[in-house]
């Protein structure tokens, strides 16, 4: 899968020991925060970028930290996405209770050895470091090790809570795998996120405390993510993808024109064609690609020259539940093949058909 097919709402910013690092499009909520927290406080705004730059790179080696350990399981970190509240590491497969249990406790443990770093360092240096709860709360903004070093211990903390979708939530989950199946620990796990994002936004709206209200809304999102795709993991293990795969559907051929496509997408209810030369399967044309073509190229533009020739194949066979992350992350459709003969589709509209149909009880034709 090429680094074009990342999260949606991201945008690829750069690479990370080889991990490519995503930015979601709320980035620009943080940037309005921070301007205006800058721009209303009499504090340095110089020590305010240092800090920013600093947090920043705390929260990456944070999910390094996750992808290393990852790595030594022989899971490979498919991208970190930075959302306003802090990253997320996404894997190629789910990990297993041990390895999601080790994994989890690494992001914490750096930001806590960053803390312990900065605290050394400040004494080493003859500066006085936030010592008592108090200052770790309110660190003085004049030196901005110290909001670093408070801004790791906080980190540390707050992935700590055992709620979805922090890190505290995957080691709790974890724990609960070894006693209870994946789905109900998963379930207990993303309830608590709930309630914390709850509470906390109940709370901010109170004190009044926004910054609350805006961690608390990421977190519910994040919690109610997780336990849908929990459920979406236990609908579909154990079932393979030729059970939820299209099986009738168009292609185009190789020498069709984007003027072929458009009215191929118009006379049927499928968005997305393979495109075949010679017997093989060359590349897809999906619907977004199709008019970008069409607005840049012209209706009389090849199909060969604009599709997309880096798409996602999978084996009839897969499990379904491994497929679904590698879906979100290449996109709306992929090929179903078995040894370069195309079989069938797999697109997140008919998924989450499946899905549905699961939901009610319907059993799935294997």
């Amino acid at each position: 899968m090429n680094d074009r097919s990342g999260t949606a709402g991201t945008v690829k910013a750069f690479r990370l020991a080889g991990v490519p690092v995503r930015l979601h499009f709320t980035f620009i909520l943080l940037l309005i925060f921070t301007l205006v927290t800058v721009l209303g406080s009499r504090q340095s705004s110089g020590n305010y970028a240092i800090f920013l730059l600093g947090a920043l790179a705390s929260v990456l080696l944070h999910e390094l930290g996750h992808a290393v350990v990852a790595a030594r399981f022989k899971v490979r970190t498919l991208e970190i996405v930075m959302f306003p509240i802090g990253g997320l590491s996404r894997m190629e497969r789910p990990l297993t209770a041990v390895e999601e249990l080790w994994v989890s406790i690494a992001g914490p443990l750096v930001n806590m050895a960053l803390a312990g770093a900065l605290f050394g360092y400040m004494l080493y240096s003859h500066q006085t470091p936030p010592m008592t709860p108090s200052e770790v709360f309110q660190p003085n903004s004049a030196s901005p090790l110290a909001l670093l070093f408070s801004g790791n211990l906080l980190l540390a903390g707050f992935n700590l809570l055992p709620a979805f979708p922090m890190d505290g939530g995957r080691i709790l989950r974890a724990l609960l795998s070894f006693i209870r199946p994946e789905d109900q620990a998963t379930r207990i796990a993303a309830w608590l996120g709930r309630m914390l994002a709850i509470s906390m936004g109940l709370y901010g709206l109170l004190a009044p405390q926004f910054m609350l209200v805006f961690f608390a809304f990421f977190i519910y999102l994040g919690a109610a993510q997780e336990g849908a795709a929990a459920l979406g993991r236990t609908l579909t293990h154990g079932i393979p993808v030729r059970a939820s795969m299209i099986t009738e559907f168009h292609t185009l051929e190789h020498g069709n024109t984007i003027r072929d496509a458009a009215n191929l997408l118009l006379s049927t209810s499928q968005q997305d064609f393979p495109v075949i030369h010679g017997g093989e399967v060359v590349g897809l044309l999906g619907r977004n690609l199709l008019l970008k073509a069409l607005a840049s190229e012209g209706p009389d533009a090849y199909v060969a020259g604009v599709m997309d020739r880096s798409f996602l194949s999978i084996e009839p066979a897969a499990d379904l539940a491994e497929v679904l992350p590698l879906m979100a992350q290449a996109g709306r459709c992929a090929m179903v093949m078995d040894n370069g003969r195309l079989l069938g589709l797999l697109t997140t509209e008919n998924l989450h058909e499946f899905l549905l149909l699961r939901t009610f009880g319907m059993e799935p034709v294997v």
